[in-house]
């Protein structure tokens, strides 16, 4: 059973078979010191494809995302169990340098947060820090831009403050300063959450062309928004567990487990 006025409209690019997964995980579990917020958590993700993960508050879906690029670090007596392959490597050995991982794998947050700084300084800021030269900036902080679609908004305007801007085009700049070190999978969660119905409308289109480039993996409370834009979805459970993932079409139209289709129904969440 789906509920009323959810059925999945596929990206037909994303419609094409998917080849090998970019990120595969293999029994993962998480905890906040003793508290286990992830349970053996098996899950390909696809290159070149969005997947979306669902569930109700409180389930671990915002804390898988932070697995991905190892940002749960950041807060004391959080670890992760089991493996995480990126390109079939392990990213969760110490050994794996953190900063060029976050760099492969970028981060798109719930709320907008741009740097206080100009907008052409918010989207240069990954690539000086990682070295690139002067000359060169220009070209980076443009393309970006462009691909958040939002250079001919701001193109006249690049040494204005960011905070200057919509909720929306924060959003957007946020996306583009991700894109500017050259990720191979973008990571966002609940993007569309804090902005008005356009905005999330815009984001959501950014979210399908950005699909073409690159592997995107989105949290969201919002439904119909996982319907439209993701060619997968997985469903997290009270518990962290991962109760159901698949095509987002047979996700949505035949669940396996009945916990999931109340889900889907509205019957909790």
């Amino acid at each position: 059973m789906v509920r009323e006025g959810i059925a999945p409209v596929l990206n037909r690019k994303q419609d094409r078979p998917a080849s090998e997964p970019i990120i595969e995980i293999k029994g993962l579990s998480f905890f906040y010191g003793r508290e286990r917020v992830l349970q053996d958590v098996n899950i390909p993700i696809f290159p070149h494809r969005v997947t979306a993960v669902m569930g109700p508050s409180g389930c671990g879906k915002s804390t898988f995302l932070r697995v991905l690029n190892r940002l749960y670090e950041l807060v004391p007596g959080a670890r992760a169990q089991g493996e995480v392959l990126f390109r079939g490597r392990n990213i969760l050995e110490e050994k794996v340098d953190v900063v060029e991982l976050r760099r492969r794998i970028g981060m798109v947050f719930q709320r907008p947060n741009p740097f206080p700084k100009s907008i052409y300084d918010n989207v240069a800021y990954g690539p000086r820090i990682h070295g690139v030269r002067r000359r060169e900036l220009n070209e980076i902080v443009e393309r970006a831009l462009r691909r958040a679609a939002l250079w001919d908004e701001v193109k006249g305007r690049l040494k204005k403050s960011a905070l200057e801007l919509s909720g929306g085009q924060q959003q957007r700049l946020c996306i583009a300063r991700a894109l500017a070190v050259e990720p191979e999978v973008l990571l966002m969660d609940e993007p569309c959450s804090s902005l008005d119905p356009m905005s999330a409308a815009r984001i959501e289109e950014l979210i399908a062309e950005l699909a073409d480039g690159l592997t995107v993996v989105v949290v969201t409370h919002n439904l119909q928004q996982a319907a439209r834009v993701s060619r997968y979805a997985g469903v997290f459970l009270a518990g962290g567990e991962l109760a159901e993932f698949g095509l987002t079409r047979q996700v949505f139209s035949s669940p396996r487990d009945p916990r999931v289709r109340d889900y889907l129904a509205g019957r909790f969440g």
